[in-house]
């Protein structure tokens, strides 16, 4: 599944767009973007550091078992205390980085008071699913000091599950408005595009992201009942009809080549060792410093920093794997979405559309691919819309055995 993805192509001019150079403007924001990046990582890990070798986790714990008076409650009142301290912690760089960065950029229009507002909200989120299960990780801890790593690995698998259900319809509308189209000539031929993928009953939801951001996207989210394709309205607003199917194309081709099921297996896999790792290393940090930490046993809530921290560790580790996957499905996803459209040309434009609004670097280094590119670089996709277009050979479709109408 990993094979090079832009493979040796026969030329063929199937389009012809030209990769303009990155602005100056977008060099600036590419370069202090790794930066920030880099910054962040570490700021993470040294915030849950001094949380274990300060000692003041274990404290956290003493307090909350204090009031608490059981085991459970304590678990709760450690939370309670925990989440706003690291959130305040984690406030000056989140603010500065997706506020402050973003409109020195011109990348956004949100106000402060809503920024404000979004940021509390995804706090309370995140505290209320932390309140309601990570109790289960720690009951799984006690209960099974040597196999908790394997029965939390199939906890964590059903929560991911359901958090991919329930997340269009109970989590993305407390941050933005979803509706229908209002371009109803243009929902038309994106539904007509869907039923000529094979999909019956698709919904096309557009989303009023122009209050929050000046950039671009679109993407597919959630899966059986509640799976949708989502709409930008700054999307629909800055790119032409052609290059807004090509787009909605590419999120067909998402959903018709089973990217979410995909997505959750490759997840699943990696959560396994990820756990294990975390199980290993655990026993190799509570032996060596236990006393500066001042708790013995994993399985007391104030080891929460420390499992954190292993967590942190490994998904960085393993970051360049899950890059190299999303970036074969996206790729995948633009062989589908220039099959079902064949109109090269809008691809390669609402490419460029997307390097110059969202201030993109088209041809970023190695290093920047290989730890932060969940997307093949957008001037690699360019060339790929100028080079790929079997049917003007009379050569097969990759996936047109997918498209209803046998017209190719």
């Amino acid at each position: 599944m990993f094979e090079s993805i832009y493979a040796s192509l026969p030329i063929a001019q199937c389009a012809n767009v030209i990769v303009p150079d990155a602005t100056e403007q977008a060099m600036r924001y590419y370069n202090s973007g790794n930066l920030l990046w880099i910054v962040k990582q570490l700021w993470i890990l040294a915030i849950l550091l001094l949380f274990l070798f300060t000692g003041f986790s274990a404290r956290l714990e003493k307090t909350a078992g204090k009031w608490g008076k059981n085991w459970f409650f304590t678990i709760v009142l450690y939370l309670l205390l925990f989440i706003p301290i690291y959130q305040l912690l984690l406030l000056p760089l989140d603010f500065y980085s997706s506020y402050i960065r973003s409109h020195e950029y011109g990348l956004s229009s949100q106000t402060l008071g809503r920024w404000f507002g979004h940021y509390g909200t995804g706090v309370l989120v995140g505290a209320v699913f932390a309140l309601l299960f990570l109790w289960i990780f720690y009951l799984l801890l006690k209960k099974s000091p040597r196999r908790w790593w394997f029965y939390s690995t199939l906890v964590s698998i059903a929560l991911l599950f359901f958090m991919m259900l329930v997340q269009p319809v109970w989590i993305d509308p407390l941050f933005n408005r979803f509706g229908p189209m209002q371009n109803k000539e243009l929902e038309g031929q994106i539904l007509s595009l869907a039923s000529r993928a094979g999909i019956e009953q698709s919904r096309v939801y557009e989303v009023d992201k122009s209050q929050d951001t000046n950039m671009l996207n679109a993407y597919v989210v959630g899966f059986g009942s509640t799976r949708r394709i989502v709409l930008w309205d700054t999307t629909i607003q800055k790119l032409t009809p052609d290059e807004i199917l090509f787009v909605m194309g590419h999120e067909m081709g998402h959903y018709v080549l089973h990217h979410v099921w995909w997505g959750m297996l490759f997840s699943s896999a990696m959560a396994f060792l990820i756990f294990y790792l975390i199980y290993r290393s655990s026993q190799f940090f509570m032996h060596r410093y236990h006393h500066r930490f001042g708790f013995s046993h994993l399985s007391q809530i104030a080891s929460l920093p420390l499992l954190i921290f292993l967590m942190s560790v490994f998904n960085l580790l393993s970051t360049p794997l899950d890059n190299l996957f999303s970036r074969q499905i996206e790729h995948n996803a633009d062989t589908f979405g220039l099959e079902i459209t064949q109109d090269n040309q809008a691809a390669g434009n609402a490419f460029i559309a997307l390097q110059m609004q969202n201030l993109a670097n088209p041809r970023p280094g190695a290093l920047f691919k290989f730890w932060r590119s969940t997307h093949p670089p957008l001037g690699e996709r360019v060339d790929y819309c100028n080079e790929y277009c079997p049917w003007t050979e009379g050569k097969p479709l990759k996936y047109g055995k997918f498209f209803k109408e046998d017209t190719f």
